[in-house]
Formats: C-alpha cells, structure tokens, sequence
C-alpha cells in the first residue's frame, strides 16, 4: 500500500509564516542601519527625504544578494521605490537578454519585490 501523505495545510502556514517573519526581520534590520548610515537621499535621481515620506526610500544590494549585508553598509545605497523598481527592471532585462552583465555573477537573480507591501503601506495613511 503506498503511503500518500497530504501534507498538514496548518503546519505548512506556520512554517510559511515564520520564514516572512524571519524575512521581514532581517530587512528591518539591514534598513534601520542604512538609515542611520547615509543621508536620506536616492542614490540616483537625488530626491531627499523626511519622515513623511521616508516609507518611499528603499535599500539597494548593489550585488543584488539580499543576504549579504555587511555592517559598514558597503553592499548597500538608498534608493527611492521609482529609481529601484528601475534598477532591478534594468538588471532584469540585461541578464535575460544578454546574459549578465561584466559586473554581475553568473547565477544571480534579483529577488526583491518592491511592491510586495504596498497594501500595508497604504493602510497606514
């Protein structure tokens, strides 16, 4: 008789759940510590920032590693959501195109979703 195991739809939700919070974590970590680093400006279109608005500001891994973030911020720059919806699109297409690009690695990917929260953040205003 062969075994089916379906597999426990609540114990899977939890598990789910947990990496999001472990995720979310992390990244409120690596932000608050760039925010305390650079001033709160893009790196790109030099758009400033103030705590109004600060929720529009976004980290950038410059070698698109999410994982890797060092404590000096070296891996890191401030970019507004426009400028790095842009810059991921950017990577995106040059790595689908034309193979990766001089800087990238071969087997990167960019992960970020930018507009992953947005409903959140609209909740709040």
């Amino acid at each position: 008789m062969p075994m089916n195991k379906t597999p426990n739809q609540g114990r899977l939700d939890k598990i789910v759940a947990e990496a999001r919070r472990q995720r979310e974590l992390r990244e409120q970590s690596y932000r608050e510590q760039a925010l305390k680093l650079y001033p709160w400006v893009c790196g790109r279109c030099a758009r400033e920032f103030n705590r109004l608005n600060l929720h529009e500001l976004t980290v950038h891994h410059r070698d698109h590693d999410h994982d890797n973030n060092p404590a000096d911020g070296s891996n890191w720059e401030l970019l507004c959501i426009y400028c790095h919806e842009n810059e991921h699109a950017r990577y995106l297409t040059g790595v689908t195109s034309h193979g990766p690009g001089p800087s990238a690695n071969p087997g990167d990917t960019a992960t970020y979703k930018p507009f992953a929260d947005l409903d959140k953040l609209l909740e709040k205003k």
